[in-house]
């Protein structure tokens, strides 16, 4: 309740709590009938049913302070605890700073348990199983979402159980896009390419990794190839891991190989974005995390 954009709403929400609350002991006294006798003069005048008449008896006793502890109560309540605008109460609690004491208390748990993986190379890391457990449950945590349960990916999401890495497979590789995210980025080319003569590069594109192609059509994309792609994929189109951009003579596609996959990246492009987790994962959890993908194609890890 400590973010309004003047100290005007604080003070208009501190004084509806705290006028309700009055209002209603005032309510309670001014009905209040303690010592009367019930007797005809009580009736109402309504009736229900023929006979079914509301009388005015005053309130029970029991009911009455019932009530009344109740508002003392919320009282006390806004005493100690926040609750009238932006006052924070005598005993300084909020639920920010409860759940930030819950998560100290179970990191300094967990330290002992990530101590011992700190001073292991990450390869070594990979190769215990009791480690692999721990990153496997990161890994289900925060990365199964685009990558699958079993890291095999899917469209537009890499496989992390192959050998065919975008900016490389050395732990040191993993562990920086796992921390600082990444951001691929295949421009657009339909201001410079028309369709037909993508569908010709697109042809080229799968010569290149065996794929069944026209060799004419692959010949007219070639050239087309050479002076506007190669510049990032290379010129056999063996990519080029310092900018992510994915080796194009292999069979791994990441959108798929069919002509007009390939013709929709030239013409329209992607844009994928593997977020940072520096800010989510502590350094520890990383680097367990970093050794489980990385042991994925590289000890036999299943993923599963």
């Amino acid at each position: 309740m400590s973010d309004f954009f003047s100290d005007f709403w604080s003070y208009y929400i501190a004084a509806i709590a705290l006028v309700g609350i009055v209002w209603c002991v005032w309510l309670l006294f001014s009905q209040r009938k303690v010592t009367k006798v019930a007797n005809a003069s009580d009736d109402t005048g309504h009736v229900w049913d023929g006979d079914l008449r509301e009388l005015n008896n005053p309130l029970p006793r029991w009911w009455m302070w019932m009530f009344l502890l109740a508002c003392i109560f919320g009282l006390a309540y806004l005493v100690l605890y926040p609750g009238l605008g932006s006052y924070a109460g005598v005993l300084k609690f909020s639920t920010q700073g409860e759940l930030a004491a819950h998560q100290q208390a179970q990191e300094k748990l967990q330290h002992d348990i990530y101590a011992k993986y700190l001073s292991m190379d990450i390869k070594q890391v990979a190769a215990d199983p009791q480690a692999r457990e721990i990153g496997q449950r990161l890994f289900l945590n925060y990365c199964a979402q685009c990558h699958g349960s079993d890291a095999r990916g899917s469209r537009g999401f890499p496989n992390l159980t192959d050998h065919d890495w975008l900016y490389g497979g050395e732990p040191e590789t993993i562990q920086q896009t796992i921390t600082k995210g990444r951001n691929g980025v295949m421009p657009p080319f339909a201001s410079t390419i028309d369709g037909k003569l993508a569908a010709d590069v697109a042809q080229y594109v799968r010569s290149l990794s065996g794929l069944s192609s026209d060799p004419i059509r692959a010949s007219r994309g070639e050239s087309t190839f050479k002076s506007t792609c190669a510049a990032c994929h290379g010129a056999t189109g063996k990519g080029n891991q310092a900018l992510g951009a994915p080796n194009l003579s292999d069979n791994v596609w990441l959108y798929g190989s069919s002509e007009g996959s390939i013709v929709e990246a030239i013409l329209k492009g992607h844009n994928n974005h593997m977020p940072a987790h520096e800010e989510i994962l502590t350094p520890e959890r990383i680097r367990m995390l970093t050794g489980y993908v990385w042991g994925l194609s590289n000890t036999g890890g299943s993923g599963q």
